[in-house]
């Protein structure tokens, strides 16, 4: 009987996906688990944001400008109450405080995580797609083209990816001012704006990031297109398209995967420094980098504004970072049948 157990228990092992394989592996990743429950809660606080949210995002009180709950008051000794001689007026209405307008930094904070998980999914997958097509194609195609390609790639990661989105960002901006209703620019113009500003931090995210899954595609491509099963799909008559899209990129997408899921967090710091400069998301929809941003001018008098956005940008950088870290594990295919 237990003979018997063992050998159905090695025929469902062999019957197994590589990602059913995969699967396993990363639900046993303690850390990996903990990031994606973490980025899930967040995603959910995100898109029910009006929901939970007490506030508008926009929603001002100028009545209660820096007003504070009186448990903040209690973890900055500095934020000292009206009522015991200091200068910060106490309004538990506010979760986590309010601003210079009296707007809730809470609601604010859950607006924002929309805008960074916006980056952190539609940035990677603009990059992954560009990269994918741009790669395959030069290590497919190899030669002129494939020279070609990769001399692009060199130039374009010789140039500093902040500096480039800022150029875009400022030149783009600009030629929306100046352009007349019923042009291309004009509607980009409106577009840009009908998104809070998001447009051309991801257009630039995925114009300046394909080259690393570029270069990590063809060098994918290369390896694989000597193989002997490429070869005999190539004697069996099977068209390029046939062989690359059901023999090349299956064979690929883990690796391609696993580099865009560590690269989020910097997607995400991207987008914080865009808004915490001014050329991120446009006012009044909140971002935490804009938020931290303003929060700076008064770090001093009231710390609340600048270190709950900060901390909140920080977990979900994290959670991202453990979630890579574990789909790079489950995903090697070293590690096959490996508990």
């Amino acid at each position: 009987m237990d003979q018997t157990d063992q050998i159905k228990g090695l025929e469902v092992h062999q019957e197994r996906s590589l990602w059913w394989d995969a699967l396993v592996r990363l639900s046993r990743n303690r850390a990996a688990v903990t990031g994606a429950i973490i980025i899930l809660v967040i995603l959910i606080a995100a898109v029910f944001a009006p929901m939970i949210a007490p506030k508008g995002f926009d929603e001002a009180n100028l009545r209660a400008p820096f007003a504070i709950p009186l448990w903040i008051s209690r973890v900055f000794p500095n934020l000292k109450p009206m009522e015991e001689g200091g200068y910060t007026l106490i309004n538990n209405e506010y979760p986590l405080g309010a601003d210079k307008l009296g707007r809730d930094v809470f609601s604010r904070i859950l607006y924002g995580a929309r805008v960074s998980l916006l980056v952190a999914f539609i940035g990677p997958t603009v990059a992954l797609i560009l990269g994918t097509i741009i790669g395959v194609t030069s290590g497919f195609l190899g030669g002129g083209v494939d020279n070609a390609i990769m001399r692009i790639a060199d130039v374009m990661y010789a140039f500093p990816t902040l500096l480039f989105i800022i150029l875009m960002l400022v030149y783009f901006r600009n030629s929306f001012r100046e352009s007349s209703p019923g042009t291309f620019i004009f509607a980009l113009g409106r577009l840009d704006a009908s998104i809070g500003g998001l447009l051309f931090v991801f257009i630039g995210i995925g114009i300046t990031s394909w080259m690393g899954n570029g270069r990590l595609a063809r060098g994918q491509v290369l390896s694989i297109r000597q193989t002997e099963y490429i070869a005999a799909a190539r004697a069996l008559g099977a068209s390029t398209p046939r062989i690359l899209f059901r023999h090349v990129m299956p064979n690929i997408l883990g690796p391609m995967i696993i580099a865009e899921t560590l690269a989020i967090p910097a997607y995400i710091s991207y987008e914080a420094f865009l808004s915490f400069i001014g050329l991120g998301v446009l006012p009044p929809t909140p971002s935490w980098g804009g938020m931290i941003a303003e929060g700076a001018q008064y770090i001093q008098n009231y710390p609340y504004l600048t270190v709950f956005p900060a901390l909140a940008l920080f977990i979900v950088m994290f959670a991202f970072n453990f979630l890579g870290d574990g789909l790079r594990d489950a995903l090697d295919p070293r590690m096959r049948g490996v508990d």
